[in-house]
């Protein structure tokens, strides 16, 4: 057998350990303030500033999660990280939104000194603090609108960054005026730290990666039609190495477009590390600046941030491979079978693949001569097909898998899953009633907020 080629999957810090250190950076304002002795105030006027310190100290956080640090995500997948950042940033906005109404003690209430028990807010404390509330609600109100409207993503990067941005620093400005405990030096500190840290993080994406990314420019050099109303582009490095990376992973994507461009998309490759220094990318015209795919002109620049994502084989075992793919889902799956094809990997392998017609399915052709190469059978599932269609009729549900993924020794195979959210919580539910340990199965969900 030939010896794997292998990309170089880049290791992050395990869950536990990354989990222990979120909360110590998030609860340490509030260690802080109790280890600075001052005189306790009531119940109230205290949960009010410990909801305040850790809302703000997460609200911080949330610039290094959504940053595409791989020493962050890259052990526990990015898709999670930014779950995370989705699910923390409802949190937050609750302890934020709440502490002023649990606060006892007036807040008109002019202080003197560092260390006085009361209140008080000066009138640009009470401003800055009410503007970012108010900003923090809007943002948070558009990231709704937008996943329910699926308006124009560009546009949307632009307001959330800016607006984040804009409420960390208006934040920053409340805490340290307004925050009894944080006028103290040492809490003073954390606070100018953290803020450091997330612009650090903001200009990292928009600022550190696309002057990286000048240096190592690509072209495109084919734009051919894949499926119906799908493309293949593909591109090669222009003057220097090609990206190394794991079949599966994904990268974001500029096209014809300066890195600056608030314009990158996340596409995984359709290529696998053997085709190197090609790169190909499978995409669906999806209403947005997609539907201009196929008139891409050929030798147009292209710039990539990557490679990124966890639905690779990297550290998991299998004795069998199943592959469940939901449309352009089939995108990183066809990267990873191109690769064992590559490596001439001798487990058995299942591919169920599920359309809606029989022009949406992708390298049909390929998939028979893989069948040849590899020991890999095949199932094509579309929801409309057509006269005289002798596959799988149906959609991708619990009968389905059942009668094609029975083989023995079900539970020690691998299973990469991947297409629309429903269908991939679908199945994963199916497996887990088949007996699969969820340890075995590999899927990536990504819903931007």
């Amino acid at each position: 057998m030939a010896k794997p080629i292998a990309g170089k999957a880049i290791r992050g810090i395990p869950l536990i350990p990354l989990m222990c250190f979120y909360a110590i950076i998030a609860l340490a304002p509030l260690g802080l303030s109790v280890a600075l002795g001052m005189p306790r105030r009531p119940f109230r006027d205290e949960l009010a500033s410990a909801l305040a310190m850790i809302g703000f100290g997460m609200l911080l956080l949330e610039f290094v999660l959504s940053g595409r640090f791989r020493i962050v995500s890259g052990r526990i997948g990015i898709d999670v990280t930014m779950r995370f950042h989705q699910l923390i940033s409802w949190t937050l906005l609750v302890f934020l939104l709440a502490h002023p109404f649990i606060y006892q003690t007036s807040w008109i209430t002019f202080r003197s000194g560092w260390g006085n028990g009361g209140l008080g807010l000066t009138g640009a404390s009470l401003l800055s603090g009410a503007l970012a509330l108010l900003l923090l609600l809007a943002l948070v109100a558009i990231a709704v609108f937008r996943n329910q409207s699926n308006s124009d993503y560009e546009g949307w990067r632009v307001v959330h960054g800016l607006g984040a941005v804009t409420i960390a620093a208006l934040g920053t400005h409340h805490t340290l005026d307004a925050g009894r405990y944080s006028e103290h030096p040492v809490l003073a500190g954390y606070w100018l730290g953290m803020l450091g840290i997330a612009l650090f993080s903001f200009g990292y994406v928009h600022v550190i990666t696309p002057l990286r990314q000048l240096r190592r420019p690509y072209r495109v050099t084919s734009v051919e039609p894949a499926a119906l109303k799908t493309w293949e582009v593909i591109i090669e490095p222009v003057g220097v190495p090609a990206l190394e990376f794991d079949a599966g992973q994904f990268v974001w994507l500029t096209l014809d477009r300066s890195p600056f461009a608030i314009t990158e998309h996340p596409f995984s490759m359709s290529s696998c590390p053997a085709d190197r220094p090609r790169l190909a990318f499978t995409i669906k015209e999806a209403g947005d600046f997609t539907n201009r795919i196929g008139r891409l002109p050929v030798g147009a620049r292209a710039y990539l941030d990557g490679p990124h994502g966890n639905f690779t084989m990297a550290g998991r075992e299998g004795t069998g491979l199943a592959f469940v793919a939901g449309g352009v889902g089939f995108v990183p799956i066809i990267s990873i079978l191109r690769q064992l094809r590559a490596e001439r990997d001798p487990r058995p392998m299942i591919l169920l693949y599920g359309n809606r017609t029989h022009e949406q399915i992708l390298y049909g052709e390929e998939l028979e001569t893989m069948q040849k190469d590899l020991r890999l059978t095949v199932h094509h599932v579309l929801s409309e097909p057509p006269r005289g269609w002798s596959g799988d009729a149906g959609q991708l549900d619990e009968a389905m898998l059942r009668r094609r993924l029975d083989v023995p020794d079900r539970g020690r195979w691998l299973y990469f899953v991947c297409g629309p959210t429903p269908m991939i919580d679908s199945v994963e539910d199916t497996l887990g009633r088949l007996g699969v340990p969820l340890r075995q199965i590999v899927s990536e969900k990504f819903k931007y907020e």
